[in-house]
């Protein structure tokens, strides 16, 4: 049997690099943060995106997992 971690231990453990999904509660509900994690602190986490790096306060995470690398991009179809 596996056992996983809370949430903030796994990012906290995490090495810098390993490509995560952090979900965290917002003003209107909740998101995900899907990229590569950069740092994790005792307050916060830092996850680049495809669009920006966004900074996480541990206590408003909900959910953290390591996630596989993207696929491949395809290729333009010519016509």
């Amino acid at each position: 049997m596996t056992q996983t971690l809370p949430p903030v231990q796994f990012l906290q453990t995490a090495e810098p690099g390993t490509r995560v999904v952090v979900r965290y509660r917002i003003a209107d509900g909740l998101t995900d943060a899907l990229g590569y994690l950069l740092e994790a602190g005792e307050t916060s986490c830092t996850v680049r995106t495809r669009t920006s790096d966004v900074e996480i306060p541990l206590e408003l995470v909900i959910a953290a997992k390591q996630v596989p690398p993207p696929p491949p991009r395809r290729q333009p179809t010519v016509r």
